[in-house]
C-alpha cells in the first residue's frame, strides 16, 4: 500500500545545481533570487532570466520553487526587498522563506496570494512559536536543527506544515541567534555573510592558560553533518511535511548525489518496499552519500542527544568515505618538475619524489576517484592521489603519491569521479527529468484523431485533435502501433505511464501525422501547467515613504532614560541598585538557584523548547515585566498579560518588525549589537515603547545545545555537578583571542565575544538617537567591576565625559555590517 511521504526539498546555488536537483527527483527546490537578501550571499544565485527559466522547468515536471529571503532586513531596504519578492512571484516563485518578522508582515498584508514560510533563522522550536508564526502569516515553519524526532512530531501535530533539515551541514549555534561572525568582524550570519568561525581551530583553556582540550580535538565548534537517511520512516510517521537538504554553496555533483539517494529511499518507503539496512541497494545509497562532501554524519539531535557524538573535533574539511588503509610504500626516486615561467616569468625547477603506495581496500573505488591518504601518527601530513583504475573491495590497489606513507595510514574517497560526471550531465541536460502522464488515444472513423494527456497527479490535462481518421487503404493500424508512436515523447518533458486506446477496426493513417498530434498535445499540456503562473498579478511594491506612512507615526512620547544591569547573583543585584541602576535583570537560570529580590526582572533564554517551559514559564506573570528571547515567550507573555521586553536575540532591524512586536505586546525593545548608530536612531524614531542598548559587557556570540566544555573529554554526565562548569573557561583562537565559554546546569553553552563592548563614552549620542535604556551586561563581571560600570553609565547620563576603557570595542555602532 502506498503511504504518504514528506516533500524532498533540495538546494540550488545557481542554474546548474537547480538542474541537478530536478534531475535527482526533488519535489521542491529552494534558491536565492539576486545575491543580496538571502543567507547564502556567496552563492551564484539567479538573474530574472535564469530564475524564470528555472521556474518553468520545475513547474512543467511538477516541482515547486521556494525563494530564500532569510536575512534581517534594514529599514531602508524594505521597499527593495518587497519589489524583489513581487518580481520573483510574477516570474514563478511558489513560496518565500523569510526570517524577518517585519518582512513577513509586509508581504502578507500587501499580497495575500503570496505564500510565506518561516525560516529556521527565525529560531522557532516549540508549539507556541509555531502557532505564533501561523498567526503572523506563514503557511509553513522551518524549525531548528536541534529538535528531536519526538519534538518534530509534536510540532507537526499543530496542523501547521513543518519543514526540517534532513541532511547537510549543521551550525553549532542555534540559527538566527549567532553573532560570532559579527563579533569578530564585519560579517553577519543574520545578513547572509557568515564567516564560518565555527569551523576554525580553537583550544579550550582555563584562566591560567592551561589547555583543557583533548589532544587532537582542535575544532570544538565544528559539528558533523546532519544525517537522517535511516530515519525517513520515522520522520514520515511523525508527520513532517518537508525534508530539507542543506547545501546552497555546494556544487551540482553534491546536490545530485545527495538528493537522488534520498529520492530513491523515499520512493521505496512510499511503495512499502524500503530495503533492509544490510541490503546492497541501501548500502550503495549510503556509499553515495558518504562520497559527497561531508564532515562525517550524525543523527544525535534527531535522537535527542548533543554530546561529543555530534562533533567533528578532529577536522572541519571533507572526510569522504573510509575505504582502506596503506599496507606498503615504495620510493621510486625523484624527478625535476618545472614550475612557473608563464608570461615571461622565470621558471623554477622543483624536485619531487615518486612513491608507489599499496592500498588494501575495504570498499570499491572507481577510476579517477580522489583519494586522501592520512597518517595515524601525524594526520596533518596527508597526501591526495587519484585512483588509477576501478578496484573492488578486498583487492590491493597501487596509487602514486609524492611522499612515503606509513603502514596503517587511512585512505578515504573524498571525491567520486562518477558523482562528478553524473552531476555534470544533470546540470547540462536539456530535459532534466520527465513528468508521468496518462495517455488517451481516440481513433474513430470519420472523426478527428485525438490525443489526451493528463498528468498522473491529476493537476493538468490537455487534448489535441488532428486529421480525420479514414479507412485503411492497405494495412490497418493496430493498438500497439498507436502506443508505440504516441508514446515516443523523448524530446519533451513527459513520459507515458499508461495508455487507453479507443480504436475502430480498419483505421488507416500516416504516423507523421500521429506524431504531429502527439507533439501538439505535449505543447498544450505544458501550456496548461504553466498557465496559472502566467496569469499572476500583484500590486506594485510600495515606496519607502508608503511603507512608513502605512506604519503610522510613533506616539512621540520621550521616554525617561534608565540605567539597567544584568546580574548573576542577589549580591550583584543589590550592588547594582545601590550604584544607581534603575532596572535590574537576571537570567531565569540564575533565578532558579536562590532567593532573589522581587524587583529583579527575569530574562528568559533565546531558546524555548518544550523542555524549557517548566523552568522558564513560571516567570511570565501578569502585569510583571519579563525579558523574552523568543517569539514563543512573547506569545505566552501576551496570553498571561505580562509586560514583555524584547531581547536583542529577536532581531529588530526595521520599523515594520518593531511595529509587529509592539502589536504583539512588546512593552520595550532591546536592540541587537549588530546595529549601527544610524540604524538605532531610525528605529527609535518609530518606537512607541522604550528602546534599549547594551553599553557595557560582552556580546553573547553563540548559544549551543552542545556543551562546548565536552572538548575536554571529561564529561561526568551530570551537568549540575560538573566541576569544569564553575571554572573560567575560554576558547583561544590562532590569534590568541579568548572567547569566554559558559555552560548552564542543563548543558547548554554560550560563547561570548573576545572583547567587551564599551559604548559608555557615547551615551549622549545614544540618548539623542532615542535610546532610553542603557544596559550593563555583567554576566561575566565580578561585583566590583559591575559597580564601576554602572557608575560610569550613570555619570555619562549626567553629562560627565567618560573615557573609553582599554581593550574594548564600540562594536558596530560606527562600523555598520554589510
Amino acid at each position: 500500500m502506498k503511504r504518504d511521504i514528506p516533500e524532498l526539498l533540495a538546494p540550488a546555488g545557481g542554474p546548474d545545481e537547480f538542474n541537478a536537483a530536478l534531475a535527482a527527483g526533488a519535489d521542491a527546490i529552494y534558491c536565492g533570487f539576486g545575491q543580496t537578501f538571502n543567507a547564502r550571499r556567496g552563492a551564484q544565485s539567479f538573474t530574472s532570466a535564469t530564475f524564470a527559466e528555472a521556474c518553468r522547468r520545475a513547474h512543467v515536471v511538477g516541482a515547486q520553487v521556494y525563494v530564500t529571503v532569510n536575512v534581517a532586513i534594514r529599514d531602508d531596504e524594505m521597499p527593495v526587498v518587497l519589489a524583489l519578492v513581487r518580481r520573483a512571484w510574477l516570474l514563478g516563485a511558489d513560496a518565500f522563506i523569510i526570517q524577518d518578522w517585519g518582512l513577513l508582515h509586509e508581504v502578507s498584508r500587501r499580497w495575500s496570494q503570496i505564500v510565506c514560510h518561516v525560516s529556521t533563522q527565525a529560531n522557532v522550536h516549540d508549539e507556541r512559536g509555531v502557532l505564533w508564526s501561523r498567526d503572523a502569516g506563514t503557511q509553513r515553519v522551518t524549525v531548528s536543527r536541534e529538535l528531536s524526532l519526538e519534538e518534530l512530531g509534536q510540532l507537526a501535530g499543530t496542523g501547521v506544515p513543518i519543514e526540517c533539515f534532513c541532511h547537510g551541514a549543521i551550525c553549532v549555534c542555534y540559527s538566527g541567534v549567532c553573532q560570532m561572525s559579527s563579533a569578530a568582524g564585519e560579517r553577519s550570519a543574520n545578513r547572509g555573510m557568515c564567516a564560518q568561525p565555527c569551523r576554525l581551530p580553537y583550544e579550550l583553556v582555563d584562566e591560567r592558560g592551561t589547555v583543557l582540550s583533548k589532544p587532537g580535538w582542535g575544532r570544538p565548534l565544528c559539528p558533523k553533518d546532519y544525517y537522517s537517511f535511516d530515519a525517513l520512516s520515522e520522520l514520515a510517521d511523525a508527520g513532517v511535511a518537508s525534508l530539507k537538504v542543506e547545501g546552497r554553496l555546494k556544487g551540482s555533483d553534491y546536490v545530485h548525489a545527495v538528493v537522488s539517494a534520498y529520492r530513491a529511499q523515499l520512493d521505496d518507503l512510499a511503495a512499502g518496499d524500503l530495503p533492509e539496512e544490510d541490503d546492497p541497494v541501501a548500502q550503495g545509497r549510503r556509499r553515495q552519500l558518504k562520497r559527497a562532501f561531508n564532515r562525517d554524519f550524525t543523527n544525535a539531535y534527531l535522537r535527542g542527544t548533543s554530546g561529543s557524538e555530534l562533533m567533528s573535533y578532529e577536522r572541519s574539511n571533507n572526510r569522504g568515505e573510509l575505504v582502506g588503509e596503506v599496507v606498503a610504500s615504495r620510493d621510486l626516486g625523484t624527478y625535476k618538475q618545472r614550475r612557473g615561467g608563464g608570461k615571461g616569468g622565470r621558471a623554477r625547477l622543483r624536485t619531487k619524489a615518486v612513491v608507489d603506495v599499496d592500498v588494501r581496500l575495504d570498499a570499491p573505488v572507481g577510476k579517477g576517484d580522489l583519494l586522501e591518504l592520512r597518517p595515524i601518527t601525524d594526520p596533518s601530513q596527508f597526501v591526495t592521489a587519484h585512483a588509477p583504475q576501478d578496484a573492488e573491495a578486498g583487492s590491493v590497489m597501487v596509487c602514486r603519491t609524492s611522499r612515503t606513507m606509513e603502514v596503517g595510514s587511512l585512505v578515504r574517497v573524498i571525491r567520486s569521479q562518477e558523482a562528478m560526471a553524473q552531476g555534470a550531465r544533470a546540470a547540462e541536460a536539456a530535459v532534466a527529468r520527465r513528468r508521468a502522464v496518462h495517455v488517451h488515444i481516440r481513433a474513430r472513423l470519420g472523426e478527428p484523431f485525438e490525443v489526451t494527456l493528463a498528468t498522473v497527479d491529476g493537476r493538468a490535462s490537455a487534448t489535441a485533435r488532428g486529421f480525420v481518421v479514414e479507412a485503411a487503404r492497405t494495412r490497418s493500424v493496430g493498438r500497439d502501433d498507436l502506443v508505440a508512436h504516441v508514446g515516443r515523447m523523448g524530446a519533451t518533458w513527459f513520459e507515458p505511464r499508461s495508455f487507453e486506446v479507443e480504436l475502430d477496426q480498419g483505421c488507416g493513417m500516416g504516423f507523421s501525422a500521429v506524431h504531429k498530434v502527439r507533439d501538439e498535445a505535449c505543447a498544450l499540456l505544458e501550456a496548461a501547467i504553466l498557465a496559472p503562473y502566467e496569469k499572476r498579478t500583484a500590486a506594485k511594491a510600495p515606496s519607502y515613504d508608503r511603507v512608513v506612512a502605512d506604519l503610522g507615526p510613533s506616539d512621540g512620547v520621550r521616554q525617561a532614560v534608565c540605567v539597567a544591569a544584568l546580574v548573576t547573583s542577589p549580591e550583584a543585584a543589590h550592588a547594582a541598585r545601590e550604584a544607581g541602576a534603575d532596572l535590574v535583570y537576571a537570567a531565569a537560570d540564575e533565578l532558579c538557584t536562590t532567593d532573589w529580590p522581587d524587583w529583579v526582572v527575569p530574562v528568559l533564554g533565546e531558546v524555548c523548547r518544550e523542555q524549557d517551559h517548566e523552568r522558564d514559564d513560571r516567570w511570565v506573570v501578569r502585569k510583571r515585566p519579563v525579558a523574552v528571547g523568543n517569539v514563543s515567550q512573547l506569545a505566552l507573555a501576551r496570553q498571561q498579560g505580562a509586560r514583555a521586553e524584547i531581547r536583542g536575540c529577536i532581531p529588530v532591524h526595521n520599523a515594520s518588525c518593531l511595529r509587529v512586536l509592539e502589536r504583539a505586546g512588546a512593552a520595550a525593545v532591546w536592540l541587537s549589537p549588530e546595529l549601527s548608530l544610524k540604524e538605532i536612531q531610525t528605529l527609535a524614531s518609530f518606537a512607541n515603547v522604550p528602546v534599549g542598548v547594551m553599553v557595557a559587557g560582552r556580546v553573547r556570540a553563540m548559544t549551543c545545545e552542545h556543551c562546548v566544555l565536552q572538548v575536554a573529554d571529561a564529561c561526568c554526565g551530570d551537568c549540575a555537578r560538573c566541576g569544569l562548569r564553575v571554572r573560567r573557561a575560554f576558547l583561544k583562537d590562532d590569534k590568541g583571542r579568548l572567547f569566554p565559554v559558559r555552560s548552564n546546569a542543563f548543558g547548554r553553552s554560550r560563547v561570548y565575544a573576545s572583547r567587551p563592548i564599551d559604548l559608555v563614552p557615547h551615551v549622549r549620542e545614544l540618548v539623542d538617537a532615542g535610546v532610553s535604556r542603557l544596559l550593563v551586561d555583567a554576566t561575566l563581571m565580578d561585583v566590583d567591576e559591575l559597580v564601576r560600570q554602572v557608575h560610569r553609565v550613570v555619570q555619562a547620563t549626567q553629562g560627565v565625559a567618560v573615557e573609553a576603557l582599554p581593550h574594548t570595542t564600540t562594536g558596530h555602532l560606527f562600523s555598520p555590517i554589510a
